[in-house]
């Protein structure tokens, strides 16, 4: 009786895995469509012309909208995208897109859209609606889809607490003219409605307390790069530690890195602050110094030869 039930669980297989395949002509359609979509995307961002920008990503939202109305579009890549982002988790339930519109050299705003994986191949979308210029307080503030705080991802990492999925997602903002932005923040899905944001960000065991926040907001120093990524070795996020140039800490157009790092940990459901992420100290006098041969009247000391001559086994 075993071998029949087996025959029949391998047929089930493979009709469910082709079911999710994409037929010929739709991966031909979706071939032509992201031919067309590559002109625009690449326009959003390169061209000089504002109103030019406008129009590359309104036709882009359509026509992509369209391209994804294909069944089991979920499964086509868009690699040749290059100036959207395209994010999933480990456990592929979801795929983030997101890209960039800058209106002028001091307002920039972010579009993107959420797709789910569907069972029958059908299109299940959330679209992203930037709403970070009229949010008061961005580090407090949890909201859907609609209420989004515009970021372009570069990283999605997927963590659990009890029998809930968490996405976290780390992303740059250009923001204006004076300072970059780089964001941290929690996405997880509540009745399968997407809800960014969330009490997920503790600073308990800094030295000086500070009250737990929705998502962490990194406001620099514009072009001053500083570094905020997800360290696999270390298993948390790290970024670097930010000072004020001019002393004024207040001003975020001010800060950049000072070549410490702090950094994240993920406990018992959320993201706990390590204030110090290195703490190998090198102790006063016993800094590394050159030890050259020679000395500044170019005389050589023969010891230190002596010393480095290799001895006889």
């Amino acid at each position: 009786m075993k071998k029949p039930c087996l025959f029949v669980f391998y047929i089930l297989c493979a009709l469910f895995c082709f079911s999710q395949r994409i037929t010929t002509n739709d991966n031909l359609f979706l071939k032509q469509k992201e031919d067309s979509l590559k002109s625009y995307a690449n326009d959003m961002v390169q061209s000089i012309n504002a109103q030019n920008r406008f129009t590359a990503d309104s036709l882009f939202t359509k026509m992509f909208v369209r391209a994804l109305k294909t069944n089991n579009s979920f499964y086509y890549p868009f690699d040749s995208l290059k100036t959207i982002s395209k994010l999933s988790p480990p456990d592929s339930s979801f795929r983030i897109f997101t890209w960039q519109l800058v209106i002028n050299d001091n307002i920039i705003r972010q579009h993107g859209a959420i797709q789910m994986k569907t069972s029958d191949g059908s299109l299940k979308l959330y679209p992203l609606i930037d709403k970070s210029d009229v949010t008061i307080n961005l580090t407090d503030t949890i909201g859907n889809n609609k209420g989004w705080i515009g970021a372009v991802y570069y990283r999605i990492i997927q963590t659990k607490s009890g029998n809930q999925n968490y996405y976290t997602l780390i992303g740059y903002d250009e923001n204006n003219i004076r300072s970059d932005r780089k964001i941290i923040e929690v996405l997880n899905f509540i009745n399968d409605e997407p809800e960014f944001g969330g009490r997920y960000f503790s600073f308990e065991n800094d030295t000086l307390k500070r009250p737990t926040t929705s998502r962490y907001i990194m406001e620099y120093k514009k072009a001053a790069g500083a570094r905020l990524n997800y360290d696999e070795n270390l298993d948390m996020i790290v970024f670097e530690h930010l000072e004020s140039e001019s002393n004024e800490p207040k001003k975020k157009w001010t800060l950049i890195p000072d070549g410490d790092y702090e950094g994240f940990k993920w406990k018992n459901g959320k993201w706990v602050h390590v204030e110090k992420v290195f703490n190998q100290v090198t102790p006063e006098g016993n800094e590394p110094v050159p030890s050259p041969i020679k000395d500044a009247q170019g005389n050589t000391d023969e010891s230190k030869l002596k010393d480095n001559t290799p001895q006889k086994k």
